[in-house]
């Protein structure tokens, strides 16, 4: 089904509980929720070449668990996804997001798996996880799901801090970051005390636009990770791969199931759920 024209979605709203977006707070007159009181947070940034969190007093810490690869994609390859995408329905998320799913339907608190509609993942998506592993800690990536998101500035869009689930979903999380350049905020409240950092402590990591970013480790699951909406600043559109848990592969409680997920997200002929 062709998407609606709009690209930047300022029409409607999806956000519940204590999600805001732009759209929301003009039409509640109710702006972004804030602390109650300032809090003391560390300042570090990411630097892919020495693998450091470094800070602008010169203070460092090792930050494993994430891998960069620029220009993964080319300028005439992002231009085909978009196209592609964009021909797709996008559905309106929380936080001023749009999204596309192509995965399994689930229900993370009664810990349910349904095929759904699922019918695998997009065609497009069948060279770049191939090229994926060219890279060798991405060699035996197998996505079984996909997940694409919609960011604009004129929405609001953001995601707040969060851990990705880890009862269905395995131990690396793939994106391909596409349209402009942005930051994902990792955060550690509880500190570093063994660093005499006794308070929250955030790493910024720069996303190059075309770049692919995994998460793993440490980085994966225990740093929260998120965009921030001041870190939106032009359109951003991101493909994000999720691979199974050892629960849903060989030797698992649910291997069967497993087996039959990734036969279909590997075929590549998906349509958006």
């Amino acid at each position: 089904m062709m998407a609606p024209d709009s690209r930047d979605g300022t029409s409607s709203c999806a956000c519940k509980g204590i999600r805001r977006c732009l759209i929301c707070e003009h039409l509640t007159g109710k702006g972004q929720l804030e602390a109650n009181k300032p809090k003391i947070v560390h300042h570090f940034l990411y630097n892919p070449e020495t693998k450091l969190a470094e800070d602008a007093e010169g203070a460092s810490f090792t930050f494993p668990g994430v891998f960069l690869w620029e220009n993964f994609i080319s300028e005439e390859e992002e231009k085909e996804l978009l196209n592609h995408i964009d021909q797709d329905v996008w559905n309106e998320s929380q936080s001023g997001r749009r999204k596309q799913d192509f995965g399994p339907k689930v229900n993370f608190k009664k810990r349910k798996v349904r095929f759904g509609g699922f019918s695998g993942l997009p065609a497009l998506s069948q060279k770049l996880v191939l090229r994926m592993k060219l890279e060798p800690s991405l060699s035996d990536f197998q996505p079984v799901e996909q997940c694409n998101l919609d960011y604009h500035p004129q929405r609001g869009s953001a995601i707040d801090p969060h851990l990705d689930d880890s009862w269905l979903w395995g131990e690396r999380l793939v994106t391909i970051n596409m349209l402009s350049n942005t930051t994902l905020t990792m955060s550690l409240e509880e500190g570093l005390p063994g660093f005499g950092l006794a308070e929250e402590v955030q790493v910024a990591v720069h996303l190059p636009r075309r770049s692919l970013v995994v998460l793993y480790g440490e980085a994966r699951h225990r740093w929260k990770h998120a965009i921030h909406r001041e870190d939106v600043h032009e359109r951003r559109v991101c493909s994000t791969y999720r691979e199974l848990s050892s629960e849903f592969l060989p030797g698992g409680q649910q291997a069967e199931l497993g087996a039959q997920l990734l036969n279909i997200a590997l075929s590549f002929k998906g349509t958006p759920i």
